[in-house]
């Protein structure tokens, strides 16, 4: 146990929680100024990007003084939140102590005397203004048969123009928009001049909301890294879209079969930890499809891990099933349901949602018949679930009526190719409808 320094106090600094955290929200305060704590101690609840996540203490001493108060959204890491007294330390003097520290005399630097500023050069004037006074050269205006024949046509006075042409000379060009005893555009004669650089594009302006009524919410955490990374992905990575119609009549057999001879051990498998399973196994048989791309590098992965999309009231999270491809049915679901408990309750770990190989996102439940889902960068792929309905279908070279659903596979072009990725749908199709083969 480390005790704090007794002659300093200590700063308690918003932690990063995770890899990908570079601001959080102090959701709640567990302890109050005053209160004595030691090494392991809650000290407060920090929402990040994805989960709601506890800040232990790792020194003992006297909260001396909260600097960030509970409910304060884009904290950044590394910002102090609190001020820790040693033991011994008078807490009232610790308090004090980190103002003085952050300013230790909060004096303002007074600017030095700026220089004396000297007179500026007179501007030399520009080339074309020297040509404009030589085009004239005593009572002669130097200018072109065509241009005089103009200007005497058009009443316009040569002594008044500035001619562009060589050495001065005024020329047809030189004329044009020049009115009776007046001079051509001061444009011509500006036009040497280097336009000003133009000012770097301004950040579009946020949405005018229209006078209706309504209700704005300020956007979570969790859900400026949604917009983020989804905007990125679609923005990045090229996607190819392969879709297949799988009847599902075998699965459901065989889950109805599983269910009854699980349910003595509390156990009940869902189409989608079937689905799960069956996704991670098609990863093992075309490995060209369990990978991601980083930077020259492409990463082909030995295990299948699996993250699956849960819907949660703050936005959306991705749990990870670890090594799917080699765990029972029974483990999938039982995993699954208690990180899908705890994804709703924010309390997972950054390990249990962070990484994984692919990704399934399953709206067959809302009734959804076919969906086109994002990658999650910087997975390779994301397999798209829809529902399982029933419809016509060819059986034994007969039409039908079967249990079908469709599914659609989003994969990165630059790392899967298009035949790569056939074939694991084709895998998938094949295991799904022939599901005796998962438990081999």
């Amino acid at each position: 146990m480390r005790k704090a320094r007794a002659d300093m106090p200590i700063e308690l600094k918003m932690p990063a929680l995770s890899p990908t955290m570079e601001e959080g929200t102090l959701a709640k305060w567990l302890v109050k100024e005053g209160d004595e704590v030691k090494s392991g101690d809650i000290l407060a609840e920090i929402e990040t990007d994805k989960a709601t996540m506890e800040f232990e203490a790792v020194d003992e001493g006297t909260i001396a003084q909260i600097l960030v108060p509970e409910g304060s959204d884009g904290v950044k890491v590394g910002a102090p939140i609190a001020i820790l007294a040693g033991e011994g330390e008078d807490a009232s003097a610790a308090k004090a102590a980190p103002k003085a520290a952050a300013a230790p005399e909060a004096k303002v630097a007074e600017p030095a005397p700026a220089p004396k500023a000297e007179a500026a050069p007179a501007p030399k004037p520009e080339p074309e203004v020297k040509a404009a006074a030589s085009a004239s050269s005593g009572d002669r205006v130097k200018a072109s048969p065509l241009a005089r024949r103009i200007a005497e046509q058009s009443g316009v006075d040569l002594s008044s123009v500035t001619g562009t042409g060589p050495n001065g000379r005024i020329v047809k060009a030189d004329l044009d928009g020049a009115k009776a005893g007046g001079a051509a555009p001061a444009a011509k004669a500006a036009a040497p001049v280097a336009a000003a650089p133009s000012a770097p594009a301004a950040a579009p302006a946020p949405a005018q909301i229209p006078d209706i009524p309504h209700e704005a919410a300020k956007l979570s955490n969790m859900r400026k890294t949604i917009a983020r990374r989804l905007t990125e992905s679609k923005q990045t990575v090229p996607h190819i879209y392969l879709t297949v119609d799988i009847r599902l009549d075998a699965l459901l057999k065989l889950r109805g079969e599983l269910n009854k001879g699980l349910e003595a051990r509390g156990v009940k498998l869902s189409v989608n930890d079937m689905l799960i399973k069956a996704q991670a196994v098609a990863l093992m048989e075309v490995p060209a499809c369990n990978v991601m791309l980083a930077g020259d590098q492409l990463v082909t992965f030995s295990r299948a891990d699996i993250s699956v999309a849960v819907s949660i009231p703050s936005g959306l999270i991705t749990p990870i099933i670890k090594g799917a491809d080699t765990k029972s049915m029974s483990a999938i679901a039982n995993e699954m349901k208690d990180l899908a408990s705890r994804a709703k309750d924010g309390k997972l770990k950054p390990e249990e949602y962070q990484g994984g190989t692919a990704s399934l996102s399953n709206m067959g439940m809302f009734g959804i018949k076919q969906f086109e889902a994002v990658i999650n960068p910087p997975q390779g792929m994301i397999l798209a679930i829809g529902a399982g309905e029933k419809r016509p279908y060819v059986v034994n070279d007969e039409l039908a009526v079967a249990t079908v659903m469709s599914a659609t596979g989003s994969f990165d072009h630059r790392a899967i190719d298009g035949a790569d990725g056939a074939k694991f749908m084709a895998a998938f199709k094949r295991l799904v409808e022939n599901p005796l083969g998962m438990l081999a």
